[in-house]
């Protein structure tokens, strides 16, 4: 089982290379082996292109080495014709003898259809190998099909005595509490993840185009809260440069709780993930209703005195890093 392991760890690593490039599929990666030496490597296209299984077996050059070979991969081979055809039917053709999967896939379409018609066609499939690492690997994809929900990351800075902004401002635009470094990461972030949710207040006081400017990658659909459409259409997250998503009491019902509504709306939407950016507001509504997976916390050298509380919340706390002068803390939603 290590020897196992050892290649399906290879397989995350290299899934990673399709970290926000591949959504709203997830970043598969696979490794195939011959004699314990791997010989083809690969990991999920951009969205529409090759799965991680046929960039791999594409990879080998001499296929006749494939029918004494071992497929590694982080998630079982897809069954059906989506944008591609079956994972498992090119596994088959290449009469690939045994296949190492890490997880079972969530997906109603494939979930198990995969492994039993590999095990039909007469392929030795093990199943679970790092299996807690593949579905933390797979986290965006799991909460999408299990939770019936994106996978939410809350995401704020805040002085160092907890306010996350001033209660006025003389001008439209942002007041920072974070440096550069910490700006270009979350910049990085929103690479990453598949959207970037902001309230009203936050679009009216900072007017934030809510875009990939410090960092390469594809600019995540931007979700804006705005109850009775009134917002400005001149406004940035009204621009071209990305897709604008208007949570509005047009699909939404602000009598009742909303983050459990905006949830389901982006379900509907086919997002997996969603960085929520704030306001002090919209990110305490996701908190109330336990609604969140990660929360990414920024505390800058900075002191207000007085201005806008920051979010109140209870988690796990998972990691501290400093970043030129700012503190950045991990928790997760135990």
């Amino acid at each position: 089982m290590k020897h196992h392991e050892t290649y399906i760890k290879r397989c995350i690593d290299i899934a990673k290379k399709g970290f926000g490039f591949t959504r709203p599929n997830p970043m598969v990666g696979a490794v195939i082996v011959k004699n314990d030496k791997i010989i083809g490597e690969g990991f999920t296209s951009p969205y529409g292109g090759p799965h991680a299984e046929v960039n791999a077996i594409n990879s080998v050059l001499d296929k006749s080495l494939l029918t004494e070979s071992v497929l590694y991969v982080t998630l079982e081979p897809c069954s059906h014709f989506g944008k591609t055809p079956p994972c498992s039917d090119l596994i088959i053709k290449h009469q690939i003898k045994k296949v190492v999967i890490g997880c079972r896939d969530a997906n109603p379409k494939v979930s198990g259809a995969g492994i039993n018609k590999l095990k039909t066609a007469g392929c030795d499939v093990t199943v679970g190998v790092l299996e807690k690492e593949c579905r933390e690997h797979h986290k965006r994809f799991f909460s999408f099909h299990e939770k019936k929900r994106p996978y939410i990351i809350l995401k704020w800075a805040e002085t160092q005595d907890g306010f996350i902004a001033p209660l006025s401002r003389p001008e439209r635009k942002p007041i920072w509490i974070s440096n550069m470094y910490s700006r270009q990461l979350v910049h990085k972030w929103r690479t990453e993840e598949q959207a970037i949710l902001v309230g009203t207040n936050t679009i009216r006081k900072d007017d934030p185009a809510l875009t990939v400017r410090h960092w390469k990658g594809n600019n995540p659909t931007r979700v804006i809260i705005d109850k009775n459409n009134a917002l400005d259409k001149d406004l940035k997250v009204f621009n071209s440069e990305a897709n604008t998503i208007v949570v509005s009491k047009d699909n939404c019902d602000f009598s009742q709780p909303i983050a459990g509504q905006i949830a389901a709306l982006l379900y509907e939407h086919n997002i997996n993930s969603v960085i929520v950016e704030g306001g002090a507001h919209t990110l305490q509504s996701f908190i109330d209703e336990g609604l969140w997976d990660e929360a990414r916390i920024f505390t800058g050298p900075v002191i207000f005195k007085d201005g806008i509380a920051a979010p109140q919340f209870k988690g796990q706390p998972i990691s501290t890093e400093m970043i030129r002068g700012d503190i950045l803390n991990y928790y997760r939603n135990d």
